[in-house]
């Protein structure tokens, strides 16, 4: 069984998923489209353009067959949600109004970690109750938070949705939490409080603006707070990391974009650096905007976006350019999939500036926003003077190294043309000077070469992997051709395999069906071998008188294989041995097994 569900009553796990249906989860995040047996979707954790997603509902998985990701209900709405397995089974439970037993929980220190997750949680919850009730009490401490809200030109209804709040001094909230029952280490480790130098709790984000943090599960995660005047301490805050919250793995918005995907398509996701900037566009209806809160992207946050769309427009200030942090994060939007644009902003202003003088102003930006290559090129040119010799030259070898690392000829071709209009240095000139910088050898290249020697010396062991990874798939899939092979006649040294011949073994010994979805149970973490069996399930490569021949070739093949490995020791034990009984013994297992090769070779 899974580590994570041990402690789970295998009946309420049974009945949770029955009560899940995969199709009707699955349907709430992707438009599954039903062909022959299975339902078919767009990937929603890679980016492709043909359905490749698979939905088997009578076997309760999915699986698919670009990325290779698979999974039953509980898995998807883990990785869907960005949560953990006890965090699926919560989600679940609630959506089929069963009770969770949490007291089979695996060990005591999940009990204690759930228990310290909620609590924390719950003071989250209760922190935000708190500090927007403050902002309309009518306590004259709030009216610079109003007066703020009021010069950003922000409507009660924005306030109200991404539950706007203000925190009026340092005591107010731990005063309020006190009387909730929290303990005094579950109010500091929950980043809300903060202790003074004399012991005393104060609130962290006293007498700032607050934003809540809300992430896609609807849970308020964390507190960004803004200061209202100018003081030596940073303008923007948030609360530290904690069980709940990882700025890494964590979007701002990224609640209302996912309700946003739940009523259309969403084309496009705009990314930029801060509430202000998010709440100004989603008040003027571009409510695809999610905020990285002014750090540089992560792999996280990239497939996060991912989850929404392939295409991703990154709107920072319009200092950003040449900010090489940011163009790091953009590479690694570009690197998990998505496709990147960058959004042009005037000179000093951000989203937010600009999107002031209406929501045409601000989708002329957007009309003009440029693939990333062409941005990188854009920054460089704001990096050097090219009214200078020396400036010019470095410019246009920096260029020309960004201009060698496109996909296509044309691309290059039209980049070329541009950076021959900038800097007024033939096209000629540019292109053989490209051509030298492609002809650089990379510095890892002695390791590539290692990696392409290996693969080809390890050919042979690739086609008994093919060969293993076939006969499990039939087995696992019932093909007719399969069913009278008793697995038990192979044997496997990959610990992955083995335990899927075994699931087999068990199965079959019982007279149960074989239900590959029962794999994921018995899989701790993702199995790349069960992933790569479960492709084989694909545009029926198990299926006709092909296939069946491959599957007979196949289990004779790992067979010689057997045996070979066989005569190999015998070999050994042969040469090991000097007495001539004992040598003879060695030389009639030897003589059998080469009788077996024979008879396997006709």
């Amino acid at each position: 069984m899974n580590g994570a569900s041990k402690g789970l009553d295998p009946r309420f796990l049974q009945e949770l998923k029955q009560k899940n249906d995969i199709i009707e989860i699955i349907g709430g995040y992707a438009s599954l489209d039903k062909k022959g047996n299975n339902h078919w979707a767009c990937c929603p954790f890679h980016h492709e353009r043909t359905p490749s997603f698979a939905v088997n509902q009578s076997e309760q998985f999915y699986h698919c067959f670009g990325c290779g990701v698979s999974g039953d209900v509980i898995k998807f709405v883990q990785e869907i949600e960005n949560t953990d397995f006890m965090g699926a089974i919560r989600i679940l439970a609630a959506r089929a109004k069963m009770e969770v037993p949490e007291s089979n929980f695996d060990t005591e220190r999940a009990q204690q970690a759930k228990k310290k997750r909620d609590a924390i949680a719950s003071i989250m919850l209760d922190s935000a109750r708190f500090y927007l009730s403050n902002l309309y009490s009518g306590d004259p401490r709030a009216e610079a938070h109003l007066q703020y809200i009021d010069n950003r030109k922000l409507s009660p209804t924005t306030v109200k949705k991404f539950g706007l709040g203000a925190s009026l001094d340092f005591f107010g909230l731990p005063d309020y939490l006190a009387g909730k029952g929290y303990t005094r280490q579950d109010l500091l480790d929950s980043g809300v409080l903060t202790e003074t130098k004399t012991g005393r709790l104060a609130d962290s984000q006293a007498g700032r603006l607050i934003f809540p943090i809300i992430n896609a599960l609807d849970e308020v995660v964390a507190f960004g707070g803004r200061l209202l005047e100018k003081t030596d301490f940073a303008k923007y805050k948030n609360t530290k990391e904690t069980v709940l919250f990882n700025k890494s793995k964590t979007l701002y918005n990224i609640n209302l974009l996912k309700k946003l995907k739940r009523k259309q398509t969403i084309e496009n996701v705009i990314i930029v650096e801060g509430y202000m900037d998010t709440i100004s566009l989603y008040q003027a209806g571009f409510e695809n905007v999610v905020a990285s809160m002014g750090t540089a992207l992560t792999k996280e946050q990239a497939r996060l976006v991912r989850r929404y769309s392939e295409n991703a427009l990154i709107s920072y200030d319009g200092d950003f350019a040449g900010q090489k942090n940011n163009l790091r994060g953009l590479e690694i939007l570009k690197d998990e999939g998505l496709n990147v644009r960058v959004v042009p902003m005037p000179e000093g202003l951000d989203p937010d500036d600009v999107v002031k003088r209406g929501a045409a102003a601000y989708q002329k930006c957007l009309d003009e926003a440029m693939p990333l290559i062409d941005y990188k090129i854009h920054s460089l040119e704001r990096k050097y003077d090219l009214k200078k010799t020396e400036e010019k030259r470095s410019f246009v070898s920096e260029a020309l190294g960004v201009i060698a690392t496109a996909e296509s000829e044309s691309v290059k071709e039209d980049l070329l043309k541009r950076l021959r209009d900038k800097t007024n240095i033939t096209y000629h000139s540019l292109e053989r000077d490209l051509r030298a910088k492609e002809k650089e050898k990379p510095k890892d290249a002695p390791q590539e070469a290692f990696e392409q020697t290996r693969i080809a010396e390890t050919s042979g062991a690739d086609k008994t992997v093919k060969a293993i990874r076939f006969i499990l798939a039939a087995k696992l899939f019932s093909t007719p051709y399969a069913k009278a092979f008793d697995i038990r006649e192979l044997s496997f040294e990959n610990a992955e395999h083995k335990t899927i011949a075994a699931y087999i073994r068990e199965r079959e010994t019982a007279g149960e069906r074989i239900r590959p979805s029962e794999l994921f149970e018995i899989f701790s973490e993702d199995s790349e071998e069960l992933n790569a069996i479960l492709n084989l399930n694909y545009e029926d490569k198990l299926s006709g008188e092909i296939a069946a021949r491959f599957f007979s070739d196949s289990v004779r093949a790992l067979q010689r294989e057997a045996i070979e490995r066989e005569i190999a020791e015998y070999n050994r034990e042969y040469q090991a041995v000097t007495g001539e009984d004992e040598r003879k013994a060695a030389a009639k297992k030897i003589a059998q097994a080469v009788r077996r090769r024979d008879q396997l070779k006709k």
